[in-house]
């Protein structure tokens, strides 16, 4: 029966092999497809051979286990939580060096003899060249996540076997190790390996970002992202550089999120791609940093960051306004009358400690209103804090919200993190998005509220003293009927509601043109022709200030000679109307704008959801979530 079983498999292999038409079954992949023919033709490999793996000897095992001795310590303890959070039973959690010999391997003890008969055990050589297709092997191959599901196997003595592999890369983008669990078990549908390779992914990027930081201990580290609430996970960029400012190392989400390849930023100096002097830079280092800023690429980029390493200077890039009780803040225009007396009300009732709810359509400046508060507050010099409830994963909601102790959970630091809360303590909260939050964290908010105390996961009560701003496009009774909000945070968070209105609403539109224009043209004199002004204040801005303010970066950055004309501005501007995926009639227009906001970033980023994901703050769950809900699809 067992022989039967190789030779089908062997002739299953030999068929795809040579070409012929696999419509059904392994052989259908393309990549399992290619690895097949490479275990044939480059590696010679029989596919019905059952002799077992190549093991190395006990003292070279040693020697490579010492090479990747700082990778083992870190990868132990998110090993372990791995195997926990995978309930244990039917899984083998294994870390191989970068030629696929397995150094390190979590299992359960009563289980360890039959990953060994599958020949999963420690110093077993599991490249491709020697095992064929596999995940491990494969996974060296191609440098990316991959599962190989039982008859994907080359070898049909393994094809008992489900393994998922993720590769782990050193701060240069070469292959250190490939993180992998595997399952004997026979009634593995692939389907279920979904769940199991995005925590592999994300143990590995984990472990990656972790070595990073231990490998540049002595250097300024710089870490950034798109988001403010991203900065400390595992998408981050990382980007370290020596004391004469010179870039030694990236990670491949920084060279992501500066649109840079790696031989474009090494040795250069880091202040030719960020718009700030070295000197300036240094001024926001900090040993212990937590409170991310704000910073901008040469390129015009903005991303949210902090600096590891000692502060040369007080200086920060943006020094934080004296606490102050400035009625017109200059960091927002409100040459709107009625938002200008809005902001008048939010001020007084903000400094009586009265909780502030922002509403307004997408795009209408909802967290710029609510940064203008806090630095006209007597808590202006004090650390204002943004977490957006919609654009970061259901799971990872609470850890951002409230912090947690380390080794609480899989994926955990081991010091632990600070929490939004704590970061937030002594001055501002800004929640946006409030209406996002689940239903089990909003009950949580709303003790840490009324007792003044946050509980970190795994830690315990700490005392906080934080004013807290939220924010929403959505009709938030509305939610609370529906049982999806709960009424008494409603009406705790509810103690001054602000409308913000849309930008076709406002009455300070040619002031608040000419304020973007000078924030974008950084120090340029740039003068706008009238008909090219009239085009864009006619304009309906389905994006709000966010369109505005994105159209305005870009006619700033191509403008010749100081001047925007007519001929300047994108043709949907200069004709007056909306493209065709706006001028849908909606009768909800807060749903036709994220729809179009979604069309325009899979545009730019052409399709590539990972990049589409990054860019919109969200996750590639929340991503695909949204584009069945509009119905959107590449239709070419």
């Amino acid at each position: 029966m067992h022989d039967n079983h190789l030779s089908r498999h062997a002739q299953q292999v030999l068929t795809v092999s040579q070409g012929k038409p696999h419509l059904h079954g392994p052989g259908a992949d393309p990549s399992i497809a290619r690895s097949w023919l490479r275990c044939l033709e480059d590696y010679h490999l029989d596919p019905a051979l059952t002799m077992a793996p190549t093991v190395l000897e006990h003292g070279r095992v040693l020697e490579s286990r010492e090479r990747l001795q700082q990778v083992l310590q870190i990868a132990g303890n998110e090993m372990s939580s791995l195997h926990q959070q995978l309930s244990g039973a039917g899984h083998a959690v294994l870390l191989t060096d970068a030629r696929g010999v397995i150094l390190n391997c979590v299992t359960a003890p009563a289980e360890r003899k039959i990953f060994e008969r599958a020949g999963l055990w420690l110093g077993a050589d599991w490249s491709e060249a020697c095992e064929g297709t596999n995940g491990i092997g494969t996974c060296l191959v191609e440098r990316q996540a991959l599962t190989i599901h039982q008859d994907e196997h080359f070898r049909g003595r393994h094809t008992g076997l489900t393994c998922s592999a993720s590769p782990v890369f050193d701060p240069h983008g070469e292959l250190l190790a490939v993180l992998d669990v595997s399952s004997a078990r026979h009634d593995v549908s692939r389907q279920s390996q979904f769940h199991t390779m995005a925590l592999v992914n994300l143990s590995a990027k984990m472990i990656e970002s972790c070595y990073f930081l231990r490998c540049f201990d002595n250097q300024w580290l710089l870490r950034f992202h798109l988001q403010a609430e991203s900065v400390g996970l595992f998408s981050e960029g990382l980007l370290a550089f020596d004391g004469e400012g010179r870039i030694s190392a990236v990670n491949q989400s920084a060279l992501n999120l500066l649109g840079h390849i790696r031989g474009g930023l090494l040795g250069k100096p880091v202040e030719a791609f960020f718009d700030c002097s070295l000197d300036e830079l240094l001024g926001r280092a900090s040993a212990n940093a937590s409170a991310s800023w704000p910073l901008r690429t040469r390129d015009g980029r903005h991303l949210f960051a902090l600096l590891r390493g000692e502060s040369r200077k007080p200086a920060p890039i943006m020094p934080a306004p004296v606490g102050a009780k400035s009625q017109a803040p200059a960091n927002i225009c409100l040459g709107d009358a009625t938002l200008q007396a809005d902001f008048r009300k939010a001020l007084r009732v903000f400094e009586r400690d009265v909780p502030l709810l922002i509403n307004g359509e997408t795009g209408s400046g909802k967290e710029a209103f609510a940064k203008a508060v806090h630095h006209a507050s007597q808590r202006a010099n004090k650390a204002f804090v943004a977490l957006n409830c919609a654009a970061i994963p259901e799971s990872l909601i609470e850890s951002e919200l409230f912090g947690y102790r380390g080794g609480s959970f899989t994926g955990a630091r081991k010091d632990g993190m600070r929490g939004k809360l704590q970061q937030a303590d002594g001055g501002t909260l800004f929640l946006d998005e409030i209406g996002d939050m689940p239903l089990a964290l909003q009950t949580r908010l709303l003790r840490v509220l009324e007792d003044r105390q946050v509980v970190p996961i795994g830690g315990e009560p700490e005392a906080v003293n934080v004013r807290i701003i939220s924010a929403t496009h959505r009709n938030l009774l509305e939610r609370v009927e529906d049982g999806s909000f709960r009424e008494d945070l409603y009406y705790r968070l509810n103690g001054l509601e602000v409308a913000l209105p849309a930008l076709r609403e406002r009455s300070d539109k040619s002031q608040l043109l000419d304020f973007l224009l000078a924030e974008e043209a950084r120090g340029e004199v740039i003068v706008i022709d009238e008909s090219a002004r009239q085009a864009l204040l006619a304009f309906n801005w389905p994006g709000n200030v966010r369109q505005l303010r994105n159209v305005l970066r870009t006619l700033a950055a191509l403008c010749d000679e100081g001047r925007i004309g007519l001929e300047d501005l994108p043709a949907m501007i200069r004709q007056g109307r909306p493209p065709a995926a706006e001028s849908i009639p909606c009768e909800q227009p807060l749903e036709d704008a994220e729809r179009l906001a979604l069309l325009n970033t899979l545009e730019r980023t052409r399709w590539h959801m990972t990049h589409t994901a990054e860019q919109l703050g969200v996750s590639r769950n929340t991503l695909y979530r949204k584009l069945r809900k509009h119905g959107i699809a590449r239709t070419a």
